[in-house]
């Protein structure tokens, strides 16, 4: 089932009430799922119904992805039941789960990189051709044109997935979703890498999928998507559900204590920096063959330097170019007055640490344990003589661990097997071993929780109160006004403009990032 109607916008108060009085379109009653030194599903009891939005929250860590999971039949559920429409079903494969009408968008992308747009949405379910044994992709490119027009996105299908941006990949992985006919949608933070304008179009689809009858659950660390789409909230903590209630019987402040078990300041409130240090990064009309052109900016010590715009704006390209993983074909990069040539080595050596925007592809080695992933870029640093001593490694790893309260049984574990939020964590704490003075974050907050997303607040105003300088690339444009000094805004590869910190406003950032100044 697709919508077909673009002019639906949510369903009638009649159809809601009579889906309402039906029996849920999927339950699941009492599921454990136990991992080496975890338990992160303890007798969770969860449902979704036709024609509705039940939000999904809780910490990194909390167990939501891990139900998902077992919802859609990645993992077997050591315990539990579950009831399709009020008939007992088993879900122990994809299989079984897609026969349900069942499909997941996950965090973490699935797509093939070398294969095309259109293969990726219909991979594993291609149209026959006329003759026997061939597939019909002229078929598959028209239909990927539908879906995709469904939200809103342009782009040839015939464009390989390995040269898409990170918002384009989220974009191609919510259209093969949809593209299933599900009943039941399972979205995993899918606006995280998005644009307003594109958030805009999926919410938009969202309330045609609603319309129509289809079931979605959504986890999300926004509280505006929860109070804006939600029917239902189901609140896990330690694998554990500890609340349920609806938007209007709740606040923010009340689901985030829940979620955490404690009060978390959520107005990212900081001291600003009054009077700047040394100058920390300076780049003077640096372009590259990446897209950016005639870039100038400086970020000093002791402040944190917001650069904002639009998705594809360039932001992303300015931090590679800044930390030399792209080269600089026009103008200089300087960190603290010494010239940035060659390799990213280089920038480490000079004091420099980039937390990129894609933790799993570039920040982290995925297949080694949490503490190999800690103690990673610190190496030569912490171990100047090389000698390495493995209890001054296992300290530092279990005090980062500690600090940014990383959510894992031992340092041993494989980091790939740890939630998405956490492995952040991980990319951040890795650098702090390097004695780095210049700190690149490129989207630290995304997917993570409200109650990290405040540690890592404080633990970037740390940095900045003991004379590092930050520079700050986020989406999130309340966290640019309530956390930066000030900042520079992108568009089409250029800086659009410089905002000092009176100047910050939501609507100032927009109107650089999207028209002339």
């Amino acid at each position: 089932m697709q919508p077909n109607d673009p002019s639906v916008n949510a369903a009638t108060g009649g159809t809601l009430a009579a889906l309402a009085a039906q029996p849920p379109l999927l339950e699941l009653r009492g599921i454990a799922k136990q991992f080496p030194g975890v338990r992160a599903l303890d007798g969770v009891t969860f449902e979704v119904r036709a024609g509705e939005v039940h939000m999904l929250l809780g910490e990194n860590g909390a167990g939501k992805s891990t139900l998902m999971k077992v919802m859609s039949g990645v993992y077997k559920a050591d315990e539990g039941a579950f009831f399709h429409q009020g008939e007992q079903v088993r879900i122990d494969s994809p299989k079984d789960a897609q026969a349900l009408g069942i499909a997941v968008i996950y965090q973490e992308f699935s797509l093939a990189p070398y294969l095309d747009i259109a293969q990726n949405i219909f991979i594993g379910r291609e149209f026959a051709g006329r003759l026997t044994g061939t597939v019909d992709n002229a078929r598959a490119h028209r239909e990927a044109k539908k879906v995709l027009g469904l939200l809103g996105f342009e782009q040839d299908t015939h464009t390989p997935v390995h040269k898409l941006g990170v918002a384009q990949q989220q974009m191609i992985e919510i259209a093969k979703a949809l593209s299933q006919n599900a009943r039941i949608l399972v979205m995993d933070e899918p606006t995280a890498p998005l644009s307003e304008r594109e958030t805009e179009n999926l919410f938009r689809v969202i309330r045609m999928l609603q319309a129509e009858g289809v079931a979605l659950v959504y986890i999300s660390h926004r509280m505006s998507e929860v109070f804006a789409l939600g029917d239902r909230i189901t609140v896990l903590r330690d694998g554990r559900m500890v609340g349920a209630t609806r938007p209007a019987d709740a606040t923010p402040a009340d689901l985030v204590r829940i979620m955490v078990g404690r009060d978390v300041d959520l107005t990212y409130a900081r001291r600003f920096c009054e009077k700047p240090g040394v100058l920390g990064l300076s780049m003077r009309n640096v372009s590259s063959p990446n897209g950016i052109h005639d870039v100038t900016i400086e970020v000093r010590a002791g402040e944190i330097v917001g650069l904002a715009g639009l998705v594809g704006s360039g932001r992303s390209e300015v931090a590679r170019a800044a930390f030399g993983i792209d080269p600089v074909t026009n103008g200089e990069v300087e960190v603290f007055g010494k010239r940035r040539r060659g390799a990213p080595d280089r920038s480490v050596k000079l004091g420099m640490a980039l937390i990129p925007e894609s933790r799993k592809q570039e920040g982290l080695a995925v297949t080694r344990s949490v503490g190999d992933n800690l103690m990673l870029s610190g190496l030569a640093n912490m171990f100047p003589g090389g000698w390495f001593r493995p209890g001054v490694a296992r300290a530092f790893a279990r005090k980062m661990v500690a600090d940014l309260r990383i959510a894992t049984p031992t340092l041993g574990r494989r980091t790939a097997f740890l939630s998405g939020g956490n492995q952040q964590k991980i990319v951040i704490g890795k650098w702090l071993a390097t004695g780095a003075r210049l700190f690149i974050f490129d989207e630290p907050t995304r997917g993570i929780d409200v109650g990290a997303k405040a540690e890592i607040f404080a633990l970037i105003a740390r940095l900045v109160e003991d004379g590092a300088a930050v520079l700050l690339i986020s989406s999130e444009l309340p966290e640019i006004v309530h956390v930066c000094d000030r900042a520079y805004v992108m568009r089409e590869g250029r800086v659009a403009g410089h905002l000092a910190r009176e100047q910050l406003s939501e609507e100032n950032l927009l109107s650089l990032g999207m028209h002339d100044a």
